[in-house]
């Protein structure tokens, strides 16, 4: 296809002189101006010239436990396009089942020389892994950031959700509707995620309602639909009329869960998801969920590791950023008859 510097300029809402100032590389367009002119290039599907091809910095590996949960290709949208402005190419890393491990991973960006690399819900996150890997990394001199899951005896910058504030906001908000038979449906024991949600879920049940007396209103499992189903079951078998779930993913099992005996999601029990998927506002019903401002993470995970690159050292610290509670359709008052007896 021919480009046509009218198509172009009536594109990006510019003189077809500006066009063509544009593509031939001459001065005195402003950046936002030359911004519009590339982007209605790249929308009407023409190629930029070579001398407009913006010139790769080097590769960054990005390294994502998984892609079956929405929360990660989030979490990989946002940290490759703040890359893009500084050159830099993400070389995306998911792990499955039985395939691929981390440390194979590491080893290949290694081996193609990449500038970083950032570590999503890694093998940093899990309390019983060997933190050597990370410590060869820093002998290395490989700029690393880490999100999700600090470890004191991992040498590195961290960004976090404050995952036991998440769990306030969750408790917090069932209390008012008057439930207090909450129970937790959540991921394995040894995970730091696990371990904050779960202290946010003791601390909030003995603030909100007085209940010190957890054990039975925990249930660990796996971060998928069947793990929260069976802990929804669970659950539902000691008395609960809402479960807060440690993911999205877990809540759609828990609703599944609910349903199976026989009851409505939230007019029997109410379900409280985390992390605020791209498609919690389109289940039935719309989910309520804490959501992990994922946007601000992953822009924040990028500029220090930027930053470590450039030779400006991040602070070896965690910085937490806090979640916001949305509120949807799958939390309700706890059922009449209930409250009495509550």
């Amino acid at each position: 296809m021919t480009m046509r510097l009218a198509d172009v300029a009536a594109q990006a809402g510019v003189s077809e002189a500006t066009v063509s100032r544009v593509l031939n590389g001459k001065p005195g367009v402003a950046s936002n101006t030359r911004q519009a002119v590339l982007t209605a290039l790249d929308v009407l599907g023409f190629e930029r010239p070579p001398k407009l091809r913006q010139q790769s910095a080097g590769l960054i590996g990005m390294i994502l436990p998984e892609l079956t949960n929405p929360i990660f290709p989030a979490f990989a949208q946002v940290i490759e396009s703040a890359l893009v402005p500084s050159g830099y190419t993400a070389v995306l890393c998911t792990q499955t089942p039985g395939g691929i491990t981390e440390d194979d991973y590491t080893n290949l960006l290694l081996e193609r020389g990449v500038a970083g690399i950032i570590f999503v819900n890694g093998l940093h996150a899990d309390s019983r892994s060997d933190p050597a890997r990370y410590a060869r990394l820093n002998e290395l001199g490989l700029p690393m950031v880490l999100i999700n899951g600090y470890r004191s005896d991992i040498d590195a910058h961290y960004i976090s959700n404050d995952d036991a504030a998440g769990l306030d906001m969750a408790v917090s908000h069932l209390v008012s509707l008057g439930h207090r038979r909450i129970g937790l449906a959540v991921g394995q024991e040894r995970f730091t995620p696990t371990i904050r949600k779960t202290e946010g879920f003791r601390r909030a049940l003995a603030r909100y309602a007085g209940i010190t007396d957890i054990e039975h209103l925990v249930v660990n499992t796996l971060y998928t639909v069947e793990g929260g189903q069976s802990a929804a079951q669970q659950l539902l078998d000691r008395d609960c009329t809402a479960i807060c779930c440690g993911s999205d993913i877990m809540a759609i099992g828990a609703i599944r869960g609910v349903r199976q005996v026989g009851l409505r999601v939230p007019e029997d029990v109410s379900v409280v998801g985390f992390d605020d998927s791209p498609m919690t506002a389109y289940l039935d019903p719309p989910l309520t969920t804490v959501r992990q401002p994922v946007r601000d993470m992953g822009l924040a995970a990028v500029a220090s590791l930027l930053d470590e690159i450039r030779g400006i050292p991040a602070p070896r610290t965690e910085l937490l950023h806090r979640p916001e509670l949305v509120v949807r359709r799958s939390t309700a008052p706890v059922p009449a008859d209930l409250s009495a007896a509550g």
